[in-house]
C-alpha cells in the first residue's frame, strides 16, 4: 500500500505544476470518487458527498447520514496548492544582446539558486474572450522552453564562496535569439490554445521545472520531486477523505485546499481570507444548521493543519533542534511553537497523537532552533479565524522550498492514514 500511494503522488505532482492545476485535478478525482460537483455560485445540494473548486481552491467535504444540528461539529483539514517558483510578468517579453527573454518575478520564499541550469516548462491558467465575455482556460506546456543560465566560474571565481542572486537581473530566463517583437508571449499562448492573439487577454503563468518525479536511493527510501511542499500534503488530505466510509454521527469531515499560503494567505483564496468560514457554514446551512448553532459547532471542531516539515539535514545538523530531530520515513511530524507560529498545544496534539496510535502509524514532534526565526503557515490563521482547536502536521522532507525537493518514501502513507483516522474517529 505504502508503495502504491507513493507512486500515485508522484503521478498527481508532476500533473499539478500549477495551484491551478492541482486544484481541478482534486476536484476531478473527488468527482470520480462520488463526490457531487458544484460552483461556489451554486446552491450546494443534501448531497452526503459534496466538492467545490475555483481558482487554487478546493472545498469538499463527506456528511454523516443524519446530523442534529445541536451537535454538529466539523473535522477539517487544511493544505495550501502553492508553492514558491518564478511567475511571467504581464508584459514579459525582454530584448538583451540578442536573446529573447521573459521577465519573471518571484513567487514566495523561493530558493532561488535551485531554478539556476534548469529545463522549465509554463503552466498556470489564461483568460481568453473580449469585451463582452470570457473564460478561463488551463495551460501546461511540460517541455523545454526557458533557462536561467548560469555564469561560468571562469566570470565569477568567488561564486562558490557565496552565490548572490539579484532577483531582478540574474534570474530572467531565455526562451530564444534575436530581436523580441512586441507581444511574443501573447502569442505564444495564444497558439498553444489554439485562439487569436487578440483573444488573449490576461494570466497567471509560471515557470516548473521539467524533470520527473522519482524514487531516489539505495533502496529506494526516498523520492524527490518539486513542490512537495505542500502538494504531498494536498494529496494525503484528498486520498484520506475518499478512504473515509462512513461519518462520524453528527460530523462533517472536511479537506480544504488553500491558495497564497507561500505569500502570506492574504488573498480571497488565502486562509486569511473569509474563504473557509463562508464554506463551513454553507456546509453547515445544507443541514438547516442554525447560525447559533453553527458558531457553537465550532467549539467542538477541530482541525489539522497539513504543512511539509523540517527533517534534520545531515551536513547542517547545527541548524536544527538537537532534541527534536526530524527523521525522514519516521512518521508525521506535530509542529510546536511557543509562540504559536505554529497552533498545536497540548490538546490538539494529544488529538493527533490519538489518530496516529488508531492509525498505526509513528509520529515525532519538531521544536524550532530557539536562536532561529520559525516559519508559519495556515494552523495559526486558521485557529485565529475560526476559533477552532487547531493543530499543525506534516511530513519531514529536505530542500524546502527548492525547485526540486526530497522526502522520505513511507511517510506519504504514513500521513495518509493518520490523516485518513482523524477524519472518521470520534
Amino acid at each position: 500500500m505504502s508503495d502504491l500511494i507513493l507512486e500515485r503522488l508522484l503521478t498527481w505532482i508532476d500533473a499539478a505544476p500549477s495551484p491551478y492545476h492541482a486544484a481541478n485535478n482534486a476536484a476531478n478525482d473527488l468527482s470520480k470518487a462520488g463526490f457531487e460537483r458544484f460552483s461556489p455560485v451554486d446552491a450546494w445540494g443534501e448531497s452526503d458527498r459534496i466538492v467545490v473548486s475555483w481558482g487554487g481552491v478546493v472545498v469538499a467535504a463527506a456528511f454523516s447520514p443524519e446530523i442534529d444540528p445541536d451537535q454538529l461539529r466539523f473535522r477539517l483539514v487544511g493544505a495550501h496548492t502553492d508553492s514558491p517558483n518564478l511567475r511571467i510578468k504581464p508584459t514579459p517579453d525582454l530584448s538583451n544582446v540578442g536573446y529573447q527573454q521573459l521577465g519573471v518575478e518571484v513567487y514566495g520564499g523561493a530558493l532561488v539558486n535551485s531554478w539556476l541550469d534548469r529545463d522549465l516548462g509554463i503552466s498556470g491558467r489564461v483568460v481568453v474572450g473580449d469585451n463582452a465575455s470570457y473564460e478561463t482556460h488551463l495551460l501546461k506546456v511540460d517541455r523545454p522552453l526557458l533557462r536561467v543560465a548560469q555564469l561560468a566560474i571562469h566570470l565569477d571565481r568567488d561564486v562558490n564562496d557565496g552565490l548572490k542572486l539579484d532577483r531582478q537581473s540574474h534570474l530572467v530566463p531565455i526562451w530564444g535569439l534575436g530581436d523580441t517583437e512586441e507581444g511574443a508571449f501573447r502569442s505564444f499562448l495564444a497558439a498553444e490554445l489554439g485562439v487569436n492573439d487578440l483573444d488573449v487577454l490576461s494570466w497567471d503563468i509560471m515557470c516548473h521545472d521539467l524533470t520527473p518525479s522519482s524514487s531516489l536511493g539505495r533502496n529506494q527510501e526516498f523520492y524527490a520531486a518539486p513542490r512537495i511542499d505542500n502538494l504531498a500534503s494536498c494529496h494525503a488530505a484528498l486520498e484520506a477523505l475518499m478512504n473515509v466510509e462512513t461519518v462520524e454521527s453528527n460530523t462533517i469531515s472536511a479537506v480544504v485546499l488553500f491558495d497564497h499560503e507561500e505569500i502570506g494567505s492574504e488573498s480571497s483564496t488565502g486562509a486569511r481570507g473569509p474563504m473557509l468560514s463562508h464554506a463551513l457554514e454553507r456546509l453547515a446551512d445544507t443541514r438547516a444548521v442554525s447560525r447559533e448553532q453553527f458558531l457553537r459547532a465550532l467549539s467542538r471542531s477541530a482541525c489539522v493543519s497539513a504543512d511539509g516539515a523540517h527533517a534534520v539535514h545531515p551536513n547542517y545538523v547545527d541548524r536544527h533542534e538537537p532534541e527534536h530531530q526530524v527523521a525522514l520515513n519516521g512518521g508525521p511530524v506535530i509542529k510546536l511553537n511557543a509562540n504559536v507560529r505554529y497552533a498545536t498545544d497540548a490538546e490538539s496534539s494529544a488529538l493527533f497523537q490519538s489518530a496516529c496510535r488508531s492509525a498505526g502509524v509513528p509520529f515525532q514532534q519538531y521544536a524550532h532552533r530557539s536562536n532561529l526565526a520559525c516559519g508559519s503557515t495556515i494552523g495559526p490563521i486558521t485557529a485565529a479565524q475560526l476559533g477552532v482547536m487547531v493543530v499543525d502536521v506534516g511530513s519531514p522532507q529536505l530542500s524546502m522550498h527548492s525547485a526540486r525537493e526530497m522526502a522520505g518514501a513511507s511517510d506519504p502513507a504514513y500521513l495518509t492514514a493518520a490523516l485518513s483516522t482523524f477524519l472518521s474517529d470520534s
